[in-house]
């Protein structure tokens, strides 16, 4: 599992501004936090291939509730839920962001504590 997660400059400052804006729970809150203090900023460019990021199509196995599900991630102003079309500022993006496939991850999701694994990041072009 990755000690820090990799995001793009643009990724890290919409998540401190979902924090300041308290759109998430304290446990995330705290979270994603903790997360900002140790990520390693890059620019897009650089970002590898497999980090979970806007305008990737990722798949991730949620071994709490026992299901596998694949989440498109974009831009908050192009997100569509009922296309599969996820805000990378979702709960679900949020937890996973800035990972990378074969990490699991413990989250605080607002329903409880989950464990969920990366299991494939695709580009995506939409």
């Amino acid at each position: 599992m990755s000690d820090h997660i990799i995001v793009t400059t643009g990724i890290y400052d919409a998540i401190k501004d979902t924090l300041r804006r308290k759109k998430v729970s304290i446990l995330e809150e705290k979270r994603l936090t903790e997360e900002l203090r140790k990520a390693k900023q890059v620019l897009r460019r650089d970002l590898p291939e497999d980090v979970v990021t806007v305008d990737r199509k990722v798949t991730i196995k949620d071994h709490t509730q026992d299901f596998e599900h694949e989440y498109i991630f974009v831009a908050s102003a192009k997100a569509k839920p009922a296309k599969n079309k996820h805000s990378i500022l979702s709960d679900i993006a949020l937890a996973t962001v800035g990972y990378k496939v074969g990490d699991v991850i413990d989250w605080p999701f607002k329903e409880g504590e989950r464990k969920i694994e990366i299991l494939k990041v695709e580009a995506w072009a939409g």
